[in-house]
Formats: C-alpha cells, structure tokens, sequence
C-alpha cells in the first residue's frame, strides 16, 4: 500500500506576500500543490483580474474558496421576528431588517447583515470568518485521506510586532519530526524583506498586483477597515465606484440592525464614520480640522507607489 501523501496548500490573496509564496513553492516544484484562493467578496476588481491572470501565467489551478451564511441569515431572521418583537423593538424596524435580511450570494455584505453591523478594530470577525474558516475547511477536507496538510502561510516578521516571533514551522496538531503529520503550518518567507519579495516577482517575470502602482499598500478588501488615511483618498480618488458600492451596504446593513444604522469605519478614537464622512476626512489636514488644498488639487499620478514600483 502506498504511503499516504502530505498537501502543500498555498494561500494566495492576489497580494505582494503570498504572490511571492507561490512562486517560492513552483521555483521549489512543492509536491502535492493546493493553491487556494478565499473570495471575501470585497475585493477590487483589478485583484480578481489579477488572480485569472496568474493562473494563466503560471498554468496552475487556483482553487476559489467563499464563506456562506445563508444559514445564519435565516436564523437572524428568526431572531428579528420573535425576541426583537419580545423586547418592543418598533414593526417599522422588525419590517425594515426582514426585507433585506436575504442571502446575496456577496461573502462580506451576508456577513454583515447577519452580524448587523461592519467589522472594526475591536471586532475584526472579517479575516476569521471571509478567509481564516473557509480555508480550513478546505484544508480539513484535504486532510482526508493525507499524512499532512502544510498549509503555507505568506506573513513576515516585519509586517508588524505580533509576527515577529513567530516561528517559521508550527503544528496545529500533530508533528513535523521525524517526519510531517497532521495539520501544520510553515511560513517560508517570514525572514524575506520587502525587497526580497519583489525580487521574487522580478526573478520569475511576473508583474505585482497593478494596485501596488496605484497608491495602495494592500490590496485586500476595497477598502480595508484598516486603510490608512492617504489610501483612503486614493481609493475615493481613483475608484469613486468602491465607495459608493460601501455607501449603499451601510444602507443595507442599516436596516439589519437592531440600532437601525451601522456605519463602515471606526477610528483608534473611538468614532465611527460613515464611509462618506471616512473620505471627507482623508482629504483633511492638521487632525482633521482644515482640508489639504494642496493634495485635493493634485490629480493621482498615473503610477504612485509605496515600494518604489515607478522607478
């Protein structure tokens, strides 16, 4: 009987980091190759573009993996209706969250409805539940059968102070010697600098995500909780369309809530702003009080990047 297999499986994001991972794994000819791909549905669509064109390039299978909460929509729905009426919420309200409480086939936005409110800071469920869970349902499913699932993991240590000790191999369960068995993780680039991703790309001719050369320094969600305030005002600058998609989930997940508003950004002070008021806001200066003239004349230049990429 032959010996059970052990599953490389990569998650690629359509960013700089796992885009470098892949190539690392392809360069390395990593047996057993599963590539995943989690579709939050909040993405812009010059990633989604940018993933079709990898697996183009690279003649791989990229497997596309979505979170569905059709069943805690429906559960929401029970909620509204039975203890909302219980507790005297106004029938305007209970009618309001029951007409848009249906499953829209959209990851981010059915999380949101279900949740009635957007993630935030000090609620980050949006990483755990649009990428972290879906893919380990993949990576349970490719345990069956398997000596190993490794799932490769594309953080760095200097991306923040939370990464910098972790280890470069890691056991959810199981072992790595003598030989891998059961769930483990490894991190192959968490020593790689910056730089050393680029070269990456450059080493085997495969352009980064094109909204690196477009201001952004991720290019996950569109826009991410977490965008600074200069990205903010590329994102509003460049893609008014992402805004005003955003805008209209707020009214959506609005009428979701038991509050009956919810806004998309919440600042480390503890305000919560529309995504309206998010963007009037990235185009201020001196803390907010006065507006930067001089960055609301500019145009956004045809490439403007943080890593250097129009040089």
């Amino acid at each position: 009987m032959s010996e059970k297999p052990i599953i490389n499986a990569v998650s690629v994001s359509g960013g700089k980091d796992s885009t470098a991972m892949l190539l690392l794994a392809i360069e390395q000819e990593t047996p057993n190759l599963r590539v995943l791909f989690a579709d939050t549905g909040h993405e812009h669509r010059q990633t989604y573009e940018y993933v079709e064109r990898l697996r183009g390039r690279l003649g791989i299978e990229i497997e596309t993996v979505r979170a569905d909460f059709t069943a805690q929509i429906e559960r929401k729905r029970d909620v509204v209706q039975t203890k909302w009426r219980a507790d005297g919420l106004p029938e305007a309200t209970i009618e309001r969250a029951l007409a848009v409480l249906h499953p829209t086939g959209n990851p981010f936005l059915d999380l949101c409805l279900w949740k009635g409110r957007f993630p935030s800071t000090r609620a980050r469920f949006c990483s755990s539940e649009l990428k972290h869970i879906p893919i380990q349902e993949r990576l349970d499913a490719f345990a069956v059968g398997a000596q190993a699932v490794v799932s490769w993991q594309g953080v760095r240590a200097d991306e923040s102070l939370a990464r910098r000790d972790l280890p470069e191999r890691d056991v959810e369960f199981g072992q790595w010697e003598p030989e891998p068995r059961g769930m483990l993780i490894y991190r192959p680039i968490l020593t790689w600098t910056v730089e050393d991703v680029f070269a990456m790309h450059r080493k085997h001719g495969v352009a980064p995500n094109p909204l690196y050369a477009q201001g952004m320094g991720r290019v996950g969600c569109m826009p991410c909780i977490h965008a600074r305030k200069a990205e903010l005002r590329e994102i509003a600058t460049r893609f008014p369309a992402e805004i005003e998609r955003v805008a209209e989930w707020e009214r959506i997940v609005s009428d979701a809530s038991r509050r009956g508003a919810s806004n998309f950004f919440g600042l480390t002070n503890g305000d919560v702003l529309s995504i309206g008021e998010a963007v009037a806001w990235s185009k201020t200066t001196r803390g907010g009080t006065q507006y930067d003239l001089l960055a609301l004349a500019d145009e956004p230049s045809s490439c403007s990047s943080l890593y250097g990429l129009c040089e």
